[in-house]
């Protein structure tokens, strides 16, 4: 029928009306908290290119999950930042290492309340800052690589992680990791892999809070941002290797790829909100220029909409309250 009989406007008219016809919801059971967790400090200690965001003691790392979990969120995130580092990365794969300590306090705190996460890779860790072990030419050795993480999702699921997140983009890296863990009896034990993470500039204040040793960049083995094709193969590949869920990174820039990926496979679909793409939002509200709450939620609702059901996320826990109050 011809306007004035067809009126798309009366399904908008007040809040009620749009909150039953809402075609997207996030849910924060569908979020997850980064968190950071430095060795040494009896303090938390503000990131300064992420307002908001902490490096924990291990103290204050247990009252936060606690919130956490009461706030509803679906998991948490864990990254460590070790106070030495060596060419090898020796301290991700220590059991007494920062980063599995902080694995038992938050099990120890919050048990199986959330989803307790963490990151497997060895850029926190190594005095170079790249994902791997290096060759006597400064590239990095994916094989040599591997058999790291091995080792390194074994002490964190010895520590009690319920998920590894491999996030080096080794080839392999997925295959690699199930194949430990089985072995190790932590058959239980899932993987999220960063099947796409992509050589972003998105990543930079991330690097502040992990006190990054990067020298040089990381495109020799993670993704052009111009490809979309590869990223399907990579998904593909992870899914064949066992990959329980699969992940897209940075989320925002690449919504097209977090629809594509959803279309492509059957297992649940990540993406992760960078440090970069909050770190805008939270500049610009800071200067007036938009309003903070709306947008953080309307970022969010894109990430869901495109096809992802597990948002990483800075704001998770605030966002999980909002959602809670508005729903």
């Amino acid at each position: 029928m011809p306007y004035p009989e067809i009126r798309p406007r009366r399904l908008r008219r007040n809040a009620a009306v749009r909150r039953l016809v809402s075609e997207t919801r996030v849910d924060p059971a569908e979020l997850v908290v980064p968190m950071f967790v430095k060795e040494g400090l009896t303090e938390p200690r503000a990131v300064a290119s992420l307002p908001g965001v902490l490096q924990h003691s291990r103290d204050s790392l247990r009252k936060a999950a606690v919130e956490a979990v009461q706030a509803g969120v679906g998991g948490i995130m864990l990254f460590g930042v070790p106070s030495t580092r060596d060419e090898t990365g020796s301290g991700g794969l220590d059991p007494d290492g920062i980063l599995n300590v902080a694995i038992r306090d938050v099990i120890s705190e919050v048990g199986d309340a959330t989803v307790v996460m963490s990151d497997l890779c060895l850029d926190e860790f190594t005095s170079h800052g790249h994902c791997g072990l290096l060759t006597p030419d400064g590239g990095v050795d994916n094989d040599a690589t591997l058999a790291a993480y091995a080792e390194m999702a074994v002490a964190q699921a010895d520590a009690g992680v319920h998920v590894v997140g491999p996030s080096g983009m080794m080839d392999g890296q997925v295959g690699v990791v199930r194949r430990a863990l089985d072995a190790a009896g932590h058959q239980d034990v899932a993987v999220l892999a960063y099947a796409v993470k992509y050589a972003s500039a998105f990543f930079g204040p991330f690097r502040d809070a992990v006190e990054s040793a990067l020298e040089g960049d990381r495109r020799g083995y993670q993704q052009d941002p111009a490809n979309l094709r590869e990223s399907l193969r990579e998904v593909a590949l992870d899914v064949a290797e066992g990959a329980d869920m699969v992940m897209v990174k940075p989320a925002l820039p690449y919504l097209d790829v977090v629809s594509a990926v959803r279309a492509a496979v059957d297992v649940p679909v990540a993406a992760y909100q960078v440090s970069g793409e909050y770190a805008m939002v939270e500049a610009a509200a800071a200067n007036g220029w938009i309003d903070r709450e709306r947008v953080m939620l309307e970022t969010l609702t894109s990430i869901r909409r495109a096809g992802a059901q597990i948002i990483l996320t800075y704001w998770a826990v605030e966002a999980a309250q909002l959602l809670r109050e508005r729903y």
